[in-house]
């Protein structure tokens, strides 16, 4: 008999898979073993090795699906989610979001080529920066993407570069709206100390710049102010501030016809996080700019946001095997696995939490033992957990540690020249390969030793 699951038996929210901590399709077998998507956690790892990067497909989608339900039921002008790519960037993930009418977020020319070769169209990606190379530039020039100008220097390049395209150009540019939200300092991206964006203050002198171009049309705004946000008064803050703006541009001939109010909305990593619904978010967003636009006699503008985590990181777990255990009485017991900093870089960078169990007995019955949970690299700070409670378990276990799809993939490294994992995807029983994993003479592809030393 299958049990369905979230952690510490929660229910499982369907509509809003950012509120759960587990895939949306994890169940314990009779045989008292976690399954995502159908298939045996044990099975995957005797096939593919681990560690193992897994993404649940009916998860996913079901995020997607939240997003465009939200949207049509709240917001009565056209709309278009748009996926933050940085959260997780493959051909896969730009294949599937595409498949689901999204469009795509992209900062760099490979998450550019990356969205293209997955199939999104590209009158549906949207390239940020805060220093875009002139290559990037005419790359997203030549095949028709939206560049969201940045600061001066994105201006003056563009413009330059625009000259020899012959044709309008249509741009949305990002500011700081100076939002304040609770989240942690490095991903704070809307306050006027921030490295995103023009300052609210120099708008106007940027809409004269802009309406002397010769080929640069600004039809949208761009705002976003920070990422995992569980409040819902900034965003509704900053619908009002975006309509502002539109009618400052207005005053200098520009029609702005796009609305990006950027992502950011958080997911449920631990018990005590508690972020609003995906249906919450949109609705306050929407009813925001809605009311805004209804006051000062504004057509409403095609709406944008931009999910990312809250789309793919719940998809997603990581599956480690135990090695070593080091007991030190009265302080702590050390149980380390076979990844840690290289393939989730976020605890050691941003004192993320996480939330785990065992593969086998994932209830930790009749045992509640609390480790620390040690990656293998060298590092004193290569740690997964500080304080996690597991069931009886020993060398050769599997750990299964849950909302792992964003992050973790699109941040890992090399770092003490470690392979990187595979990452597979589950659905219904089956699982196939989406990425394949790294060998040890991958990382010396690109070595060259010079001549000299070859004598």
């Amino acid at each position: 008999m299958k049990e369905k699951i979230s952690f510490l038996k929660n229910k499982i929210d369907l509509n809003s898979p950012n509120k759960n901590i587990v895939p949306v399709t994890t169940t314990i077998e009779s045989n008292e073993k976690l399954y995502i998507g159908g298939c045996s956690i044990e099975d995957l790892v005797r096939k593919y090795d681990s560690p193992l990067y897994i993404l649940d497909e009916i998860t996913l989608r079901n995020s997607c699906r939240a997003y465009k339900k939200a949207l049509e039921k709240h917001y009565p002008g056209v709309s278009l989610p748009i996926y933050a790519s940085k959260a997780n960037s493959s051909i896969f993930m730009s294949n599937l979001i595409a498949s689901e009418g999204f469009g795509l977020d992209a900062v760099s020319e490979g998450e550019l080529l990356t969205a293209l070769k997955g199939g999104v169209p590209s009158e549906k990606i949207v390239f940020h920066g805060n220093n875009k190379s002139d290559e990037e530039i005419e790359f997203a020039l030549e095949n028709k993407i939206k560049i969201i100008v940045d600061n001066d220097h994105d201006l003056k390049r563009l413009e330059k570069i625009s000259n020899s395209f012959n044709y309008d150009i249509e741009i949305m540019i990002r500011f700081t709206p100076g939002i304040e939200c609770h989240t942690h300092e490095y991903i704070k991206t809307g306050s006027f100390d921030s490295k995103f964006g023009f300052g609210i203050e120099a708008l106007n002198k940027l809409f004269v710049i802009i309406s002397k171009t010769k080929h640069i049309k600004l039809t949208g705004l761009h705002a976003h102010i920070g990422s995992q946000i569980f409040e819902l008064d900034p965003h509704n803050d900053l619908g009002k501030i975006m309509v502002d703006v539109i009618l400052k541009a207005k005053k200098f001939g520009h029609n702005i016809k796009e609305l990006n109010v950027g992502g950011g909305l958080g997911i449920k990593y631990t018990q005590e996080d508690d972020p609003p619904s995906i249906d919450a978010w949109i609705k306050t967003v929407s009813l925001s700019i809605v009311q805004a636009c209804k006051q000062t006699k504004l057509d409403l503008p095609k709406l944008m946001c931009e999910p990312g985590r809250s789309i793919v990181s719940t998809a997603g777990v990581t599956i480690y095997k135990i090695g070593s255990f080091k007991e030190i009485p009265g302080i702590r017991t050390y149980l380390s696995v076979d990844g840690g900093m290289s393939d989730n870089p976020r605890p050691i960078t941003y004192q993320s939490n996480y939330s785990a169990c065992l593969v086998s007995n994932p209830f930790n019955n009749n045992s509640k033992n609390t480790f620390t949970v040690a990656g293998k690299h060298c590092e004193s700070g290569d740690v997964l957990f500080k304080e996690i409670e597991l069931g009886n378990c020993k060398t050769g276990d599997l750990i299964c540690v849950f909302g792992t799809g964003a992050y973790n993939n699109s941040m890992s490294s090399n770092y003490n020249r470690i392979p990187r994992p595979a990452s597979i995807l589950v659905c219904n029983g089956e699982a196939e390969i989406i990425q394949r994993r790294e060998s040890p003479l991958d990382l010396l592809k690109y070595d060259v030793l010079p001549n000299r030393f070859m004598k």
